[in-house]
């Protein structure tokens, strides 16, 4: 159906729906910030205690980013 659509036509869909992801992901990056506030502000107040991260963990995370470097 779409390809049979007038090019202006097929573009100003396409620009639309790429609109509309940018506005779900600005209201998912909205609700994670509240939440991570919200964690934050609970950790501060000493609601919940950290975790100290075990060398092994450390080790894999580090090796994540020095793969990234890497490719």
């Amino acid at each position: 159906m779409a390809l049979q659509m007038k090019p202006k036509d097929r573009f100003l869909l396409i620009d639309d729906l790429i609109q509309s992801l940018d506005e779900q992901d600005k209201k998912l990056k909205s609700i994670w910030l509240e939440e991570a506030e919200k964690r934050l502000h609970a950790h501060r107040e000493g609601a919940t205690k950290g975790v100290d991260l075990s060398p092994d963990f450390v080790l894999i995370w580090n090796l994540h980013f020095i793969r990234e470097l890497v490719i």
